[in-house]
């Protein structure tokens, strides 16, 4: 049995090795990759006595373990392409003083809002919840809320400059700080 499986394996590899890296090529781009994903296939399939494999089943089983591999790969990759910016490092660290300065300010800002303005945009922007999830929270209608959360943006964005800067109000009239 052991003699039969061993046969299978080698006679795979020297017939039909090839292709299969030709495959794995195909499905990656990469002669590394696809020489590797069929080493693993190789050692999937044959890492445990199958009896009644024959060569041809033997090659369907490594070429659909080798595209399973690929598309684990591309799930994995897909997942860390969507977190990915979220451990990178900057290649710079700027000081956050004036980054901080404004969040006081705008802290502040927030604080002299009406109160329920004040619960939407925190509940909504801080707390991360839906509008519907907001309106459930303070008791009000979703369109309660988005009118509050209107009304609350554009009083805290006339407070401030297009690049960030806060404005200061003289005399009715606004300044740059």
């Amino acid at each position: 049995m052991t003699a039969t499986w061993d046969a299978v394996a080698t006679r795979l590899v020297a017939e039909r090795g090839d292709a299969l890296v030709r495959y794995a090529y195909l499905l990656t781009g990469s002669d590394a990759d696809a020489a590797d994903l069929v080493q693993d296939a190789l050692v999937r399939t044959f890492g445990r006595p199958r009896p009644q494999l024959t060569p041809d089943r033997a090659e369907a089983y490594v070429r659909r373990a080798v595209l399973n591999a690929v598309i684990d790969r591309s799930r994995r990759e897909g997942t860390w392409r969507g977190i990915r910016h979220l451990v990178a490092a900057p290649s710079a660290i700027e000081s956050s003083t004036s980054a901080t300065d404004l969040r006081l300010d705008l802290a502040a800002r927030v604080r002299r809002l009406a109160p329920r303005q004040a619960a939407c945009i925190v509940l909504r922007y801080y707390e991360d919840l839906t509008v519907d999830q907001v309106a459930a929270t303070l008791g009000i209608s979703p369109g309660a809320v988005k009118r509050y959360l209107s009304d609350a943006l554009r009083a805290l964005s006339s407070a401030l400059e297009r690049d960030g800067s806060p404005r200061q109000r003289r005399g009715g009239a606004d300044v740059r700080a």
